[in-house]
């Protein structure tokens, strides 16, 4: 794991990815035994992610304080306790408070304690609520993504949990829970046929559990990235020994390689990526997939390039970015802004200083003609 004195955090952080995915998993399968009003259940609303981001974000928050006792646990996070107190959200909240503790109920298999009972909801608000720290150059904080994708998850399509560890202003260990990311890349493409995941085939419990979801990991200086299979039934902590190293695609020839790119419309400039992809003389459809998962398809080797150009006005935040990007640097990939900088993740919420947009390759051969292909592009797009 590198001689970085990180073993500790990141075998903690990768413990609470596997918990949070297993959450979601149940929230996402409608297996939460709420006593809630029915609406939590529909899936046509947002509820349902909701819950699941309050509940991971509290799950977290409870087990990184527990596991660090000792210190002050400072957190970024996406989600703010305001609009989960307000009344008209009731519902919502019991709905969190029976997530949670139905997963601390399991927090063993995790090789975590469980509380001796069961929690309140002020306990659980206030958990969310200690997630308010706005990062910084100065000492350690975690950054959680308590569900990246929203759509993806709604959809039953990609989704990922994603917690980092910055200290000084630096990413250090990053993991990346992906519960629908399966084994054979090819079936990320399923969700072209709408049905998503529901036409895939299915798996019985004794295949293979690679097809159902993973966990990558890595940390600062190790040169590697790991990946694990989520944690299914009760097979309790043995999952460390089924590791194994994920590599960038060799790939260096942009007719050869597969480009990532997000689904949604909203704060991406899609054509502005499609001209580069032109330029640079990409050939291949475009892998469309949600959320940060597109950093996984480049560590794991799915994929060769990621990019992203938010239309004008959009900030990126350190949460979207820090996990996917130190797994994809340590599994032997390159990641900056579009003038080739590194990204900056010591100026608070937000990527502060970013060169147009953000750029992932699997080397630095594509690396280089894509940041070349990006300034071709803008100037013609300019003029």
């Amino acid at each position: 794991m590198g001689d970085n004195n990180y073993d500790k955090e990141l075998d903690v952080a990768v413990r609470v990815v596997q918990m949070a995915c297993s959450l979601c998993q149940r929230v996402q399968e409608g297996l939460v035994s709420s006593t809630s009003n029915d609406h939590v259940k529909s899936k046509d609303d947002d509820s349902l992610v909701t819950v699941a981001d309050w509940s991971v974000q509290a799950t977290v928050s409870l087990m990184l304080s527990e596991s660090f006792s000792n210190q002050k646990v400072s957190i970024v996070a996406e989600e703010d306790v305001q609009t989960l107190s307000k009344s008209d959200s009731v519902g919502l909240l019991t709905a969190v408070v029976n997530t949670v503790n139905e997963c601390l109920a399991e927090a063993p298999k995790y090789g975590f304690q469980s509380p001796k009972e069961a929690l309140g909801t002020s306990q659980i608000l206030e958990a969310i609520s200690r997630c308010n720290s706005t990062g910084g150059c100065n000492g350690r904080h975690w950054v959680l993504d308590p569900v990246d994708g929203t759509l993806g998850f709604v959809r039953g399509d990609q989704y990922a949990v994603a917690l980092a560890l910055i200290e000084e202003g630096k990413v250090v260990i990053g993991v990346l829970g992906c519960p629908n990311y399966p084994r054979k890349k090819e079936w990320l493409n399923h969700h072209h046929h709408h049905q998503s995941y529901q036409s895939m085939p299915k798996m019985s419990d004794t295949s293979d559990t690679w097809e159902k979801g993973c966990v990558l990991y890595a940390q600062k200086g190790s040169g590697e990235a790991w990946m694990q299979p989520l944690i299914h039934g009760n097979k309790k902590h043995t999952w460390s020994s089924s590791a194994q190293r994920v590599l960038v695609s060799a790939i260096d020839d942009p007719a050869l390689a597969t480009f990532c790119e997000p689904v949604e419309k909203a704060n991406t400039n899609h054509s502005f990526t499609a001209g580069v992809a032109h330029s640079m003389g990409l050939k291949k459809q475009p892998m469309r997939v949600h959320s940060m998962v597109k950093y996984a398809a480049i560590a794991r080797g799915d994929a060769e390039i990621f990019m992203k150009f938010a239309q004008s006005g959009y900030k990126e935040k350190i949460w979207d970015h820090a996990a996917g990007v130190i797994i994809v640097e340590e599994a032997g990939g390159v990641v900056t802004d579009a003038g080739g900088h590194p990204l900056d993740f010591s100026r608070g919420l937000y990527l502060e200083g970013l060169d147009r947009g953000i750029v992932a390759c699997s080397g630095t051969t594509l690396h280089e003609k894509l940041i070349g292909s990006v300034y071709a592009s803008w100037e013609s797009s300019n003029l």
